[in-house]
């Protein structure tokens, strides 16, 4: 259940609110290349993170598996956003300064304020987020799905109670959104993931 951040839940969205930032990706990926959403992709051990700028704003990152092609930045954000997520992937302590526009409900930016203030190495579960801020568990996790910013808000560090959980609206235990949050918690040295 976290980080929404994938093409194939961007493509479940398609009835969401026509200010939804995403809702051209599934008739704007018949006609072109997927890289021709992105700004930049830039590789990571995992695959890919797309960078999506619009108007001089970050707009999302998504993870990508690693058929997609590395795309060189269009513009100074996503230089800017492609430098920083290489510095994160050499260096886990790496702190993120990036502009990031004020979206999603106060519901949802309350849970990605708390997540933000998950140390590196640490974990929370979504019964905790949801207690922190008197919530349900499901809504933290739907929460977490809708996170435009991964690495940046790192939703990867909300876990279930019984283990990993889901990534990205994917809960199957070998699949690659699954597989890019095993890699985010053991490259940050979270207990239990190393």
């Amino acid at each position: 259940m976290s980080c929404h951040n994938s093409l194939n839940a961007q493509q479940q969205f398609q009835g969401a609110s026509p200010d939804a930032p995403f809702l051209f990706y599934p008739v704007f990926m018949k006609n072109a290349p997927a890289t021709n959403l992105f700004s930049a992709i830039v590789e990571a051990p995992f695959g890919a993170v797309g960078i999506r700028t619009e108007a001089s704003r970050l707009q999302e990152l998504v993870y990508l598996p690693p058929s997609f092609a590395i795309k060189a930045a269009t513009d100074a954000l996503s230089e800017q956003v492609a430098v920083q997520i290489a510095r994160y992937l050499e260096d886990p302590d790496y702190l993120f300064d990036l502009p990031l526009p004020e979206i999603g409900t106060v519901f949802q930016r309350k849970v990605w304020q708390t997540i933000a203030a998950i140390p590196r190495g640490a974990v929370l579960t979504y019964g905790q987020v949801a207690k922190h801020i008197r919530s349900a568990p499901r809504a933290v996790g739907q929460a977490c799905g809708a996170n435009w910013f991964p690495l940046v808000i790192p939703c990867h560090r909300v876990t279930a109670a019984g283990g990993l959980g889901g990534f990205s609206h994917h809960d199957d235990a070998t699949g690659f959104h699954v597989g890019v949050k095993r890699w985010l918690l053991a490259h940050e040295g979270a207990p239990g993931y190393r």
